[in-house]
């Protein structure tokens, strides 16, 4: 059994620490250490974006990035995105655009329209579609996915 390493990054705008195996995803931690389910494993491998987070400031896929890199490092997933007493614009806009069915790929695509709208508030619909590209559907088209991101952004 690999020695764990001990790792102190802040979640969420907590701080949190955690032993993980070195070899062990962001992923994994996320799920199996800390309990935050939100992202979500689809492909293992970086090309599905339902396993979205921000990282300082950045959009990874989670499954790409080893838990041990997120020492000292600020990690936001969707169990973040709200307020306690109210969902984040972006939320309410998936909501009111039905831009959601089963639920899988969703925190992705939240994720990742919350790392386009904090680095470009007034996105194009192709901006938006660009952004979106690394988040896969298999249950509706993107077109209410892409009207959610842009009624987000002319709600904020």
């Amino acid at each position: 059994m690999a020695r764990r390493s001990h790792v102190q990054t802040t979640l969420n705008g907590e701080t949190v620490e955690f032993l993980c195996e070195p070899r062990q995803s962001l992923l994994e931690v996320l799920r199996d250490e800390l309990h935050l389910t939100g992202a979500k494993e689809g492909c293992n491998n970086g090309n599905c974006g339902a396993c979205s987070v921000i990282l300082d400031g950045r959009l990874v896929n989670s499954c790409l990035v080893l838990g041990v890199e997120t020492e000292g490092k600020s990690v936001e997933t969707i169990e973040g995105v709200a307020d306690p007493d109210k969902l984040h614009p972006i939320q309410d806009a998936f909501l009111e655009n039905a831009a959601l069915q089963c639920g899988i790929c969703t925190p992705g695509f939240i994720m990742s329209a919350k790392a386009l709208l904090d680095e470009n508030p007034n996105p194009t619909e192709h901006e938006v579609r660009y952004w979106l590209a690394g988040n896969l559907c298999r249950c509706t088209g993107y077109d209410k996915i892409v009207r959610a991101v842009l009624d987000a952004a002319a709600a904020e």
